[in-house]
This record gives C-alpha cells, structure tokens and sequence, in this order.
C-alpha cells in the first residue's frame, strides 16, 4: 500500500460549556470546525433549532414554474417527469410522481421517463423526447409539460427540440450551468445563487422537494378542494438522495438530511422498510442509507439499467410487489459487487503499464468494461492512486465513461476545455461522465493532460485529514453517541478520521462478501484484529483488500474509522489508512494476565465460582452474577459498571471458554442434526447451545446455514408461553444434487472460525476478569 500525507486537523480549545453539552470528542470536532457558538451549535445538533429557506429564494424562476404547473391542471394537460438513473435522480422522480401525484392522476395526468443507463447518457435527448412523446400519443395523453430532475441544465439541443415540438419543461437540477439561460419555463437550479447561500449545495432531490413545497402551499389556497398528504412524508426520500449523492451537508441540506431521517427512523413507507429489513439495516443513522440502501438503488441501473421500477418500490403499498423488486435489487446488487471487482482488476493492470511519474490524469479505455460501474471503479481508482481518473467503454467506435477527481482538480473545467472532442460530457468539478469518438482518444489524452500540468503544475500527493487521535479504549460506546450527535457526516462535515499509534495486525483472513442467500460474491474484506502495545484489542475491517497486504509483527499507526457492529454488540474499525514503523514491535509475554491490563479505576472484586457445584453455594450469595463470559469491551464495561454501581463483587458462573473448540462444536451439531432429522423430535435453541458449548446466537445462524448446504433444513418455531428468548429448533433431511457433500460434514471452515473467533474473544476478557483481587475462589 502506497503512503500517503497524513494531516492533523488543527485543534482549537472548546469551551468548556460546550464539552459537558456533547461530550470532550464531539466538541473537539466541532470546535475544529468552526462551530462554537451557541446558536450555531444548536441549529447543528437539531433541526428544529435551525431556519429553513424558503424555496422563493430561487426567485422568478420557482414563481413561473408554479404559475406554469397549475396552468397544466387547469388546461388538463399531462406533466411528464424526466429522472435520472441514480440514487438521486431515482428519488427526485419519486418525490415529483408521489408529490405530483397529489394533483395529477398518476399514469393519466401524470407520467414519469428516466432513461436507461446501459443504453443512454445522463440527461435529456432527443431520441427520449421522441420516444416519450409517442408513448403519450399512444395513451391518448396530452402531454405539454415535461419536468426535469437532477438534470437538465446543460441539454441545449434536446430543451431546443422540445420547443419545437410546443412542449414547455421546467428543468430542476443540481448540475453545472450552461453559458447561457436554456429556451425554458422555468430551471431551478441552486448553482444560480452565490456559493455561501444555504441552499447553494442542495442535490436533485432536494430541489425537487422545494418546488413541492411551493407546490403545496399553493394548490391548498387556491384549490383547498383537493386531497393532500402532508409534505413532510416526503422527506425520507429527501434523506435518501441527499446522503447517496455525496454533497455538501451544511445549511438546508443538512436540515433536509435531518428531517429525513427522522421520517426515516418512523418506517411508514413499505418499500424503505422492506428494503431496511433486507439489508439488515435499523434505519436510524446515515449509514444504513450510505451502505445499506443507496447502493442497492444504483445497482440496478448499473446493470440492468432500467431503473422504472426502483421508483415503484420507493412509491407502492404492496407488499407484494416490493419484496419481489427487493429480491431482484439484492441481485443486482450481488451482481455489482462482482463486477467492480473484476473491472477494477483490469484497470489495475493497466495502470500497471503507465509512468504515473508522469501522468497527471489516468484515462483508460476497454470495450469489454461495463458502462455501469466505470463510475466506482473511477472512484477507487482515485482513492488509491490519488490521480484524477477518465474510464470508458467502446461501443460502435462511440467511448462513453465516467470520470471522477479529488478535492482541488476540477475535472468539469479541464473537459470543457475540450468540449470541442467530445460528444457529450456534464456533471460537477468532483465526477461526471462523458463521450467521443474513439478516434480522438490520443487527442483527448495529450489536451487534457496538457492542460492538467499548466493548470496544476505538479502531482498532488494523497492526503487525508486526522480528526482525533484516540487509543483502542476510547473506541467504545461513549465515543459512538458522541459522534451520533454530529451526523450525518458528509462533504462540508466529514466522517471523524481517528489515528491510533503503535499497533500491530493479528488474526487476519480475507473474508468473501456473502449474498442475502449466503452465496459468495467476488468482492473482498480483510478482517482483523487491531492489538496496541498495552494489548488492547478490537475488530476491524479493510474493504477491498486481501490480508497479505497487512504487515505482520510490525508497529503500525493507523487510521480508521468508528463502526457501530449491532449484530455482534461490539465497536469496531474500518481500516482506511497505515503507517508501518521501520522496527518491529517487541516481544510481549505470551499471557494477555498482565498488569498493564488491569483498569485501576474499576473497584471491583471477583468471586471465582466456575467449576464449582452452584447447589452449594450460598443462597444469598451478594454478587453481581457473571453467567456468560464477555465478548466485548462493551459486554464487559456493562458488567463491571454494574458491580460498581451496587458496590459488591462479580461471581464468575459461566463455563471455561477455553473449552470452547470449533472443530468438535460442528461435529456436535452435525450428529444432533442427524439425530433430529432420523426421529423427527426437536430441541430448544438454549439446549442445543448448551451441547455445543456455543452461546452466540451469530455463529449458530453461521452453523444452521452451513447445515442447509448439506442438505437439513431448520426451523426455528417460537414459545413465548414458555420463554419469549427461547425458540424450538426442528432439523429435517431435504433432498439435494450432490449427496457427497455431506463427506465434507467435518469441516465447515466458516462456523468453526466462527466459534474460535468467539472461543478467543471470550479468552481475553475471561484473562482480563482474573486480574481483579479475588474475594474467596469457590473453585480453589
């Protein structure tokens, strides 16, 4: 892995009232980022303490878009919706269809076109116009009106076209302006108004929603007559297109992105909390939009497509038909993950040829590259080799891709300095995407790199900003709320990058990215474990990655990221960056049962009783009981704070968890599958853990999965009558293609490392337990 320049945000003292309101790390942060004063900080932390703006700041062109919109109701007149294929665009379409679709009778008065990624450009064209012009002649639909979202701004010949056929458009974008004002009713487009304007950053989506609020207001005074739901409902796809599309949370958008997340957290639309379910993702924080559902989104355009029917599961009540359009989003999702990788192999390959001493913006070309997923695979590109990046599929000599940059090479200007080689190209300084004709791909290349070393004058190393330096016992649930109060993190207010020194990489494998249906997909995470010199440790993952790019037994600063694991109940780390020291790190006593692991704030004492007869311990033994032995940092701070707060000892119950062996808890639960599949009886889920020694709900999912493979199928049946945690578990045989699969019953790699993992952790902290002063050992 290549170094990159490393920053330390320059820190300023907080004040005081502003630590015991947020807590010393989050008013770190935002006293490094200039928000200090009351007002401020309280317009950041809550919505309701900030001014929204009015959408009649984008002036003249909001009040002829609504005096043209209602003209369309009044005339009868069909509107069309014209998205685009994104994550933004697709729920800018749905806030205009649902919005609209208040007034306008959806698939009558109103329409909606989005073109199809794999077979057209962003934006609006001809050949579109064409085609959604016959569709409505088809329909016998009367079509006057076309209302753009998330583009638009710069399609001259189509807005030209448009008017020749007596079609009006309303365009409402995000994206850069064109030289002069389009033959248009109306654009709304934030980028009119001056760059410190808090509307100046909203995405597609979110100027969508203003004009609905002008909307609104407006057909509730002069047509009060009409049904109306509220315009908040629409803010959790607000929330989704504003976090997806990656722009600048600060101002209205950060207010929107709130808001929206509120409505969010409520679940109220069926297709979000379906789609929250099969990600397994809760839906309260940012993050289950930015890795949970934003991606599924964009998958499907990026391999299918045609996105028609993201909207209608962003839009419908049935059930039905939503968990079918999930099923085939987490398909093309899989499919996605696959195929960035494959290509992103590719483009390595060739970069693997070029002087990137001398090249200052990488341009790549592959007709067998997939359209879809250029625009990710650009974004790695220059994540990890810090060089503007141009990739493009060839078909039919036409080259048509996506190009990303970082902060301060505006890609946008260096391609319009070459509009005269291109077919089409739009977008912003930080992404866009393009076309030409191959044949003047030399030419393209020599211009803009040309123009790239006169602008620029010299490569810019990789750099990432340091937010907080921590240790491994800072990363725990305190930290966790702290920074929850600070979202959602975006450009304008970045996800907290936090150095930790001096640690080594242990435990590490390359892990395969599993689908919904536990099939692998080809994309790779390294998991680890992060140890300091004082042997703290936590779990940690790197993205994209294979384990041997981890240095072993070496020193190393790093920089990670905070990562909320709920499944598993624990705080870990996504590794984004390292620094390997030039000595290794010195040999430690192989026993974790040292003094530097003992806390000296915690006051506490330990009763041993594991392996003792519990029938003859004291009946009122004054002891915070133990029975499982903890897993975490957080398992075990909620044990010990809980002894503290009663002030008595911890009585350790649980069983010895060196006990605790992979190999022989799968060949256990294989015989007891046998058992219950051959008698038809069934077993309580707390017994048949109980014989496995395996007290993790998580790994035993991992073995009932593993079971399956082999031909078992299980069924987990609830009791609350008995237990309301406790379920029956019924084992039975199913037929399956290959019977010699089950030779392989003995191994089964991904279960049993799920119960080393879990024998190992359950170690540590049993180590960590028997550094406290002991009362009475029962067991001795």
């Amino acid at each position: 892995m290549s170094l990159t320049d490393w920053q330390i945000v320059e820190k300023t003292e907080p004040p005081d009232w502003l630590q015991a309101k947020v807590g010393k790390f989050a008013a770190q942060l935002l006293s490094d980022r200039g928000i200090i004063e009351p007002e401020q900080v309280a317009a950041f932390l809550s919505p309701s303490a900030y001014q929204p703006t009015s959408a009649f700041a984008f002036g003249e062109e909001i009040k002829q878009a609504i005096t043209r919109i209602r003209e369309a109701w009044q005339q009868g007149e069909t509107i069309a919706i014209w998205g685009d294929f994104d994550a933004d665009g697709i729920t800018a379409t749905s806030v205009l269809w649902e919005g609209l679709g208040q007034f306008f009778a959806q698939g009558d008065r109103l329409v909606f076109y989005i073109p199809d990624r794999l077979k057209a450009s962003h934006g609006i064209s001809i050949t579109g116009l064409d085609e959604l012009r016959s569709q409505c002649e088809i329909a016998g639909q009367n079509l006057g009106l076309i209302i753009t979202c998330d583009t638009g701004s710069t399609c001259l010949a189509a807005l030209n076209y448009a008017q020749t056929l007596g079609i009006d458009v309303i365009v409402t974008d995000h994206h850069t302006l064109p030289d002069h004002r389009p033959p248009v009713v109306a654009i709304i487009n934030p980028r009119y108004l001056s760059e410190s304007h808090p509307l100046f950053h909203l995405s597609g989506v979110a100027v969508a929603y203003k004009l609905m609020e002008v909307v609104y207001a407006d057909f509730a005074e002069k047509f009060p007559e009409l049904p109306q739901q509220p315009l908040e409902n629409l803010l959790d796809l607000v929330a989704i297109g504003l976090i997806a599309d990656l722009v600048q949370l600060t101002g209205d958008c950060r207010y929107l992105a709130q808001r929206g997340m509120e409505v969010l957290r409520q679940k109220k639309r069926l297709g979000v909390r379906l789609l929250l379910e099969q990600c397994k993702k809760v839906g309260d924080r940012p993050i289950d939009i930015s890795f949970g559902i934003a991606p599924r989104i964009n998958a499907v355009s990026r391999i299918w497509g045609d996105v028609r029917k993201c909207v209608e599961l962003l839009t419908t009540k049935d059930e039905k038909i939503c968990k079918n359009l999930i099923d085939q989003m987490e398909l093309a999702n899989t499919e996605r993950k696959s195929l960035q990788k494959k290509v992103f192999k590719q483009v390595q390959s060739k970069i693997e040829k070029l002087d990137l001493s001398t090249t200052g913006i990488i341009i790549l070309v592959d007709p067998q590259w997939s359209v879809g997923v250029l625009g990710l695979v650009a974004g790695q590109v220059v994540s990890e080799y810090g060089r503007p990046t141009i990739l493009c599929t060839v078909e039919d000599g036409i080259a048509k891709g996506s190009a990303r940059s970082l902060s301060g090479i505006n890609l946008y200007d260096l391609l319009k300095e070459q509009e005269h080689l291109l077919l089409s190209f739009g977008g912003h300084p930080l992404a866009g995407g393009l076309s030409f004709h191959l044949d003047n791909l030399q030419v393209l290349i020599e211009a803009i790199d040309q123009k790239f070393w006169s602008q620029y004058g010299q490569l810019q190393n990789k750099t990432i900003a340091i937010d907080l330096e921590v240790k491994i016992t800072d990363l725990n649930r305190d930290l966790s709320n702290q920074l929850r109060k600070l979202e959602p993190f975006g450009m304008g207010n970045p996800h907290p990058r936090l150095l930790l020194r001096d640690c080594t990489f242990t435990n590490k494998f390359n892990a395969n990215i599993r689908n919904y249906k536990g099939q692998k997909v080809e994309y790779i995470r390294t998991e680890f474990i992060l140890s300091d010199r004082d042997d703290y440790q936590i779990h940690g993952d790197w993205w994209g990655h294979y384990s041997y790019e981890l240095p072993d037994e070496t020193l190393c600063d790093v920089i990670v990221e905070i990562v909320d694991n709920a499944p598993r109940d624990r705080y870990d780390i996504r590794l984004l960056d390292f620094h390997p020291h030039s000595t290794p790190r010195p040999s430690k006593p192989s026993s974790l049962a040292s003094t530097s692991l003992q806390n000296p704030e915690a006051k506490v004492q330990i009763i041993d009783c594991r392996g003792s007869d519990l029938t003859s311990l004291q009946p009122n033994l004054a002891a915070t009981i133990c029975d499982r032995c903890p897993q975490s940092w957080h398992d075990l701070n909620k044990i010990i704070a809980s002894a503290e707060q009663a002030s008595l000892p911890i009585a350790l119950l649980y069983n010895d968890p060196h006990q605790i062996n992979g190999a022989i808890a799968w060949q256990t639960l294989v015989g007891i599958a046998k058992y219950l599949s051959r008698t038809g009886k069934e077993i309580r889920r707390s017994q048949l853990m109980n014989k496995i020694g395996i007290d993790d709900l998580q790994a035993l999912q991992i073995g009932f999965e593993e079971l399956q493979k082999h031909g078992f199928q299980v069924e987990e049946i609830a009791i609350y009558e008995v237990n309301e945690d406790d379920l029956i578990v019924k084992i039975i045989t199913i037929p399956i293609e290959n019977r010699e699969i089950t030779k392989n019953f003995i191994e089964s790699n991904r279960f049993i490392q799920a119960a080393n993992e879990l024998s190992f952790h359950k170690q540590f902290f049993d180590r960590f337990l028997q550094n406290f002063p002991k009362v009475y050992p029962l067991n001795s």
